[in-house]
């Protein structure tokens, strides 16, 4: 089969990352793909640190943009307005990607029912049992094929700008969760989301008790503005703004944690989701919409 190799733009936001971005360029410059029909563009969303001097250095192979707006919407919608891939690739600035990734991610929209492609995130190695957590926390196979309705996460995403553009772009009122903002909206309108097990991002994740709780947190808080906007249609999904099952689970994890087989697994479990439902209650406050 005739491999799709369409004009391809890969958008990374970049914040205060100068201990990740050299190894994130040096994978995407190392990508295996025509470099004729290759555009890497990255955003410098407003860094405090030696990012911007670290970009620099790939000047001449890179486009390095900057935008003062914070958040990651606004720095890949700056990316994409001044892209001219005829397909758009998103991965994040803690990431590494494999050689054959963006070939491998972006084969399924040859099908233009796709809207949406996600790859594979895996923890970047070396990687304690913390970090290796974090692939349930990023796992696209199961938030694409099991999620109703179902979402990408930007670290590893593919669509055409095609319908980027349709969707009139990434919702900068979000923070965070600008991602399942945009996946449910391409969904809405009718488009398929699918999972390229092939296209694989490394993602370098947190890598503590404390860390973990405070990603939870960050999830429980901007999910709730996501769920605001959706209830109608994820009421009719069975959401439930109270969930007594999520609780019962936790207070399992826990449990696990001292009595169970998979020990760390099951504390890692328990202190996300802790911090996931603190997030949660005051999310609930924050955007005046009770989800817990």
């Amino acid at each position: 089969m005739t491999n799709y190799i369409p004009k391809a733009s890969v958008i990374v936001p970049v914040y205060n990352a100068e201990g990740t971005i050299e190894e994130c360029v040096n994978s995407i410059l190392d990508l295996d793909y025509l470099k004729e029909k290759l555009e890497l563009i990255f955003i410098d969303n407003a860094s405090t640190d030696s990012t911007e001097n670290i970009l620099k250095k790939y000047a001449k192979e890179i486009i390095i943009l900057f935008e003062k707006k914070r958040g990651p919407a606004a720095a890949r919608n700056k990316g994409l307005r001044n892209s001219s891939g005829d397909v758009i690739a998103f991965t994040d600035s803690d990431c590494v990607v494999e050689k054959d990734w963006l070939k491998n991610l972006i084969q399924p929209l040859k099908n233009k029912q796709v809207g949406i492609v996600g790859g594979k995130i895996l923890a970047k190695q070396p990687c304690n049992n913390i970090q290796k957590y974090g692939e349930c926390i990023h796992n696209h196979f199961d938030s694409i094929n099991s999620y109703k309705p179902p979402y990408v996460i930007t670290m590893n995403w593919a669509s055409r700008l095609s319908v980027l553009k349709e969707m009139n772009l990434f919702n900068e009122d979000f923070i965070r969760c600008e991602d399942v903002d945009l996946s449910y909206r391409i969904y809405l309108a009718d488009y398929k989301l699918v999972y390229s097990e092939d296209a694989v991002v490394y993602h370098k994740n947190e890598d503590s008790l404390a860390g973990l709780i405070s990603e939870g947190y960050l999830h429980g808080v901007y999910s709730v503005q996501a769920i605001k906007l959706y209830y109608s249609l994820l009421a009719e999904l069975g959401h439930q703004r109270i969930n007594i099952n999520s609780y019962k689970m936790i207070i399992k994890d826990f449990k696990d944690s001292v009595f169970g087989q998979d020990k760390m697994n099951a504390l890692c479990s328990a202190i996300f989701n802790s911090g996931k439902k603190i997030g949660k209650l005051l999310g609930s406050l924050k955007y005046a919409h009770l989800d817990i």
